[in-house]
């Protein structure tokens, strides 16, 4: 009796997975060139540009590349879930609708996400080996914020 009540619940919980497949939560598969007024702004080196492209893009703008495994139910939500937190903490999509304070606060933000290692997440680093960052390139990305802010520091204070 309870062998068949295992089965029978086995059966139903593929069959859920099964049904689970045929549905998805929407997808973050915005135009890319949603991040250039970010990149003109804030006018980031190219080793610095290839480093934001292949480690925060994906979370952090309106445009993600997915992995094959997004395909599956629920790994798509769980994936998905992490894009919206990462857009709601700092969408470079959005960069033109921050005031200059904004701009400064979320580029100090980067630059102490990234030196504490925080950022990228480790979970994402175990499927995108590329976003896993080097010393040379952590010191890269501070270095850039640190110019970049000047120019923030400077307009907030005209405010």
């Amino acid at each position: 009796m309870k062998k068949e009540l295992l089965k029978k619940l086995a059966f139903a919980v593929i069959l859920v997975l099964l049904v689970a497949q045929f549905f998805g939560p929407p997808k973050n598969d915005g135009d890319i060139a949603s991040v250039e007024p970010f990149l003109v702004d804030t006018n980031p080196p190219e080793d610095v540009k290839a480093i934001l492209k292949s480690s925060c893009f994906d979370c952090h703008s309106d445009h993600t590349r997915y992995p094959w495994y997004n395909t599956i139910t629920p790994v798509n939500y769980w994936l998905n879930d992490h894009i919206k937190d990462g857009k709601k903490h700092f969408n470079v999509s959005q960069w033109d609708e921050y005031s200059d304070k904004k701009k400064d606060y979320k580029l100090e933000e980067l630059a102490e996400e990234v030196e504490e290692k925080e950022m990228p997440l480790p979970s994402y680093t175990w499927t995108h080996g590329d976003a896993d960052l080097s010393q040379d390139q952590i010191d890269a990305i501070l270095s850039w914020v640190k110019i970049a802010r000047i120019k923030y520091a400077f307009l907030k204070e005209a405010e």
